[in-house]
């Protein structure tokens, strides 16, 4: 994915009080290391780093005084309640580095009729370029009928990324849809029409 550029400020206040005042004021606080340099800890403008982080993995070239710091997405800690982000760890990379991280798994595609797709992982683990990090993997299991495994050997991977979770692990089981299922699928089907004649 394609840097995003972000000024940061370095800061020198810590404590809850602090980043307290700096998330009222706008700011994100986060903390940057990896290389064994010392931890530099800055605040985030809220707004455009909200959106830059959206997908996972993202690759944040940070302006520090004038300086540039080229660092990836560690960990985000956000509110409880209202899923705002209160602090960020930051892992500093380089160009040509390679970097472990944890790439989602998104399902695409209708499983075949009476089978029901269960996504036992929603995540696996790879190893790629600090600068060329999937931020998203894909598994189509259009038409799979039960008793169909997708493994994390089976999926795609862009080129230059490699798998690092077993490749046995289970990532979608394809199994036959229960009665119960079956029955609330057909509940819904029913819903339909008679919500239609309430609203005439």
């Amino acid at each position: 994915m394609s840097e995003q550029k972000l000024a940061a400020e370095l800061r020198t206040e810590f404590g809850k009080g602090y980043a307290r005042r700096a998330r009222v004021a706008g700011r994100i606080p986060a903390v940057i290391y990896g290389h064994g340099a010392e931890p530099v800890h800055v605040t985030l403008p809220g707004r455009e780093t909200t959106l830059a982080v959206r997908v996972a993995n993202a690759l944040l070239n940070l302006d520090i005084n004038g300086e540039a710091h080229l660092t990836i997405v560690k960990d985000i800690q956000r509110n409880a309640i209202k899923q705002t982000i209160e602090h960020m760890d930051l892992l500093t990379v380089r160009h040509g580095e390679k970097v472990t991280v944890d790439v989602p798994v998104h399902v695409t595609g209708e499983v075949a009729p009476g089978a029901v797709a269960n996504q036992e992982a929603v995540t696996i683990s790879v190893e790629a370029e600090a600068t060329h990090l999937p931020t998203a993997l894909e598994v189509d299991i259009e038409g799979r009928e039960a008793g169909a495994h997708v493994h994390a050997s089976d999926v795609v991977l862009p080129k230059g990324v490699s798998l690092l979770t077993e490749a046995d692990t289970l990532v979608v089981n394809i199994s036959e849809a229960t009665a119960s299922a079956a029955g609330e699928e057909a509940a819904e089907g029913e819903e339909a029409p008679a919500a239609e004649e309430a609203a005439e």
